[in-house]
């Protein structure tokens, strides 16, 4: 098996996760599910329709926000992307700073409509490549959007998988709590411990991260990277040749 990055391993991890979707859309600033979402539609042959916001040869909408929320509400997305400055252990993510709202010490772009998709997209990937303590905190200092709602709050969607620069991370909505579910390879359970702010489940067997097979990784080198330079063209750069 070639060696590869862990670009490559976090784009094939995505791809895997959306396998069986009819619809994903990518929000802005994120060429490694970007990636991963061409690699599930080239897997698909066609199955798979995907928007790239930002871009206009993957992306068929007119007026991205708009036509997302409308889609979403109509049940017509299966999976979105959502990342944070701080994520907690009910999946609660923070987009908006840290420290003391309204004068945050630190501060971010803001919720925009993660908390509308939150509630409506069946699938939502929690990504974050950073896995440290500083982003997953034992409780975000502003709620952009909530993991979870009350029983009698109408809520078809929400968190349901994470995926980190160390590992895959599944959600249960009735316990509010992550799991691990594989740790990338060169990294170990301790390693993930001991960078999150809060408890983790962790089962008695716990599998590696499948890797990027050949097949995989020259279809990362050529096609999807030919594709998603048209929106991110030095992340594509950085993919290898």
């Amino acid at each position: 098996m070639e060696p590869f990055t862990r670009a490559e391993l976090l784009i094939t991890v995505i791809g895997r996760l959306l396998e069986g979707c009819r619809h994903v859309i990518v929000g802005a600033a994120s060429p490694i599910p970007g990636a991963g979402a061409l690699l599930a539609r080239a897997r698909s042959q066609g199955a798979l329709h995907v928007n790239v916001l930002g871009s206009r040869r993957h992306n068929a909408f007119t007026n991205g926000g708009v036509e997302t929320f409308d889609l979403a509400a109509q049940g017509r997305v299966d999976a979105f992307f959502l990342g944070g400055g701080q994520i907690d252990g009910e999946a609660n993510i923070n987009l908006v700073g840290a420290g003391g709202y309204p004068a945050s010490e630190v501060r971010w772009p803001g919720s925009f409509g993660s908390a509308y998709l939150y509630f409506l997209v069946p699938r939502v990937i929690l990504f974050r490549e950073e896995h440290t303590r500083r982003v997953f905190v034992p409780k975000v200092d502003f709620i952009s959007a909530p993991g979870t709602s009350p029983p009698n709050v109408y809520r078809p969607g929400g968190p349901w998988k994470l995926v980190t620069g160390l590992g895959v991370f599944a959600f249960d909505r009735a316990r509010k709590r992550f799991a691990i579910e594989s740790v990338h390879p060169g990294h170990t359970v301790e390693e993930v411990l001991d960078n999150t702010g809060f408890p983790l489940d962790v089962p008695e067997r716990l599998p590696p991260t499948p890797a990027p097979d050949d097949a995989t990784l020259a279809l990362l080198r050529g096609r999807i990277r030919e594709e998603i330079a048209e929106t991110y063209p030095r992340f594509a750069a950085q993919l290898a040749a």
